[in-house]
Formats: C-alpha cells, structure tokens, sequence
C-alpha cells in the first residue's frame, strides 16, 4: 500500500516537471513555428510554468483543507490538461504562455496537496524517508522527459508534446480515482474561509524554523529555475550539443535521482537538517571554486569540466528539496495544506524571480548561472543558521 502511494504521488508531483522538461528540446521549434524573435523571448514558455504554480500553490492548501485531497487533486490535473488543450492549438507565443501559465497552476495542485497527503500520513523522520524516496522516483522524470520529447520531435510537429501531456494528466485521473483514498477525514477539515487562510498564513510566517527553511528552499530553487530557464542555450547553443542536449540534460537530473536515494538512507543516521546544512556548505565551496576557475581562464570552460561541476551541484540538490520541504512543512502538521500553500507560494515566487533574472543574464557564458548557486548557496546558509541560533538563544532563556 505504501509502495503504491509513492508511485502515485510522485507521478502527480512530476506534472510541472513534465510541461517544463518535455517541451526544453522543442523550444528551436516553437521559436521557428511561432516566430518568436529572441533565443531569450523562449525562456518565458518555461519561467510561465512556475508563474502558474506561484499562484496556484496559495490557492490550492485551503482548498484541500476545506473540501478534500482528492477533489482538490481532480481540480487542478483538469486546469491542467485545459492548460494543455490550449498550447497545443497556439498560434502565437502569447497564447502558448497562457496555456503554460494554466498548466503550471494546474500542477501546483499536484504539488501542494500531494505534500499535505505525506504529511497527513507520515511525520519526523519517516515523513523525510518517503520524501526522498518521491523524489528520487520524481528526478526520474526530468531525466526521461527531454528524451521523449526529443522523440517525439523526431516523427512529429511540437504540438505532439501538449497531446502527451494532455494524455497523461487524465491518466493521472484515472489513477487517483481507482489507487488512492482520501487522508484526510471529514472531521479535521478546516472551513473555506478567508479568516481561517488569513489566520493560517499569520501563522505559518510568524514560526522562524519554517520560514527559514521556506526561504533556504526558494533561494536554492530559484538557482536551479535559473538552470532550467538557460539550460537548452547553454548545453544546446553554446556548447554545440544539438540533438544531444536532451540526453545530456537526462543524465544530469538522474544526479539528483541518485543523492535522493543517498539522503533516505542517511536521514535515520543524521537528521534532515544536518543533511541539508552540509549540502548547502559544499555547494558554496563548489561554486566558489568554479568561479575562481572562470575567471582564470576568461569566463572559458570546457564542457567536460561544466559537466562535473553541474553533477557535483546536483548531487547535492538531491538531498535540498526533499529535506528543506519536511523542514518547512514539520512544525505545522495541523494546518498541513495551508502551511503547504504558503510555504510553496513563498519559494517559487522567489525562485521565478531569481530564476527569471539568471535566464534573462545569459548573455553566452556561465558567469550568471555560477553565481547564482554560489550566491543563493551562501545565503540560504546565513538564513537558517541565523534562525536556528536565535531560536537556541530563546530557549536558554
């Protein structure tokens, strides 16, 4: 039975990574087909997906809270294969940002009240262990998903991709009406009330440990928002790769597939926050370290050496979104949809803006993507040893 909500929580939670990572290869043709004028311009049909989600992810915790998992669930995957449904008949880039926009905030509901079904389930270490156990089934999606759009683009136009798309989230239907039932029971369900989100947000802002670990996750997520918006002109462009980004890409994600499994064996041994605090201290000096490699050589690297540094940066992802999510979401288990909507909403607006800007920084070298895990790294680690030592320092006195 556990096995089971795995899979299926890891399939809903991989629907925005699918809008984002199955259209990456297409983006030239969608540029060519739509007459999009700037490779820059292009980066807006991935950074809309996490817009979408922003907002969608506040909506979506009261929601389940007041009505449901399940009916939540249905809501969201329908905006989704609506948000589909209307990429796939664009003409125009203005129409496609509008499909992804809806099907980011589709998927938000995938994200956020799968999280709420963990914590209505599990808690603690447990709750730690399954999240990476999700998440290494989930990165197996961004590592297959560049692959099969490139697939698909071998025989058919890019619009093939949206069908897909729109096929698997009514998979997703199918499989949460026939494999899961609804966690939370009738008599913990808090009214749809604008008093009880109000008071719910008040709540999940004013408790330090989760607002730390909320904005650690948003500045560390928005590095990689940063990643995925520049990738296909890094690999693709600038380093020649062609056809063969998608398989590049693939390999890369499988890195945080890997440390994924890595942190659900070590997490019994040292803690959640042990793991995330040493992740995020060799991510700083990895960067570092490549940057003063950078600037050595001229802002020039080769990509053999880009390569390892982007493996080693994210073997260490693998253990940061898993951890830095059950850190945020543990000390507010009672209101776990509403926590999960303004935790969620708090770190992809501020990953879509970070993200944004290291996407729109591309200018032909990867000074702009260094910096920003280097940078959001170091800052992530101010935060949260900043509210740890003050909330040690309440609890002397």
């Amino acid at each position: 039975m556990k096995n089971k909500f795995i899979f299926l929580v890891a399939f809903l939670m991989s629907f925005a990574a699918l809008a984002i990572d199955m259209i990456m290869p297409a983006l030239g043709s969608i540029k060519s087909s739509l007459g999009i004028q700037s490779d820059n311009d292009t980066q807006l049909i991935i950074s809309i997906v996490f817009l979408g989600m922003s907002f969608g992810i506040l909506f979506y915790g009261p929601l389940s809270d007041a009505f449901g998992r399940k009916k939540s669930l249905y809501l969201g995957i329908s905006l989704f294969v609506m948000g589909g449904i209307v990429s796939y008949t664009s003409q125009s880039l203005e129409m496609i940002l509008v499909g992804q926009f809806l099907q980011g905030f589709g998927a938000a509901a995938c994200r956020v009240v799968s999280l709420a079904m963990i914590r209505d389930r599990f808690s603690g270490a447990e709750m730690g262990k399954i999240m990476s156990l999700i998440m290494m089934i989930f990165i197996i999606v961004p590592a297959i998903a560049p692959s099969l759009g490139q697939f698909v683009l071998y025989y058919y136009e890019w619009q093939t991709i949206f069908a897909l798309l729109i096929a698997l989230g009514v998979l997703g239907m199918v499989l949460l009406k026939f494999m899961q039932e609804e966690t939370l029971p009738v008599e913990n369900r808090i009214p749809f009330s604008f008093s009880n989100i109000v008071s719910g947000i008040k709540e999940t802002l004013k408790n330090p440990i989760s607002r730390a670990y909320a904005l650690a996750s948003g500045f560390i997520f928005g590095a990689f928002v940063g990643y995925l918006s520049s990738a296909q002109q890094i690999l693709q462009i600038q380093y020649e790769l062609g056809n063969q980004f998608a398989y590049y890409f693939g390999g890369l994600a499988l890195f945080i597939g890997l440390s994924s499994f890595v942190n659900s064996q070590l997490i019994g041994r040292y803690g959640m926050a042990q793991l995330a605090n040493m992740s995020l201290m060799f991510m700083t000096a990895f960067s570092a370290l490549y940057l003063l490699v950078l600037s050595v050589s001229g802002g020039e690297s080769s990509l053999v050496i880009f390569l390892i540094y982007l493996g080693s940066i994210f073997l260490l992802m693998g253990t940061l979104f898993g951890n830095l999510n059950a850190l945020a979401i543990e000390p507010l288990g009672h209101i776990a949809g509403i926590a999960n909507s303004v935790i969620g909403s708090l770190q992809t607006f501020i990953s879509v803006g970070i993200g944004g800007a290291v996407g729109q920084l591309y200018s032909g070298d990867v000074y702009p993507l260094v910096s920003a895990f280097f940078i959001m790294s170091l800052l992530s680690l101010a935060v949260i040893r900043l509210s740890t030592a003050n909330a040690a320092s309440r609890l002397r006195q």
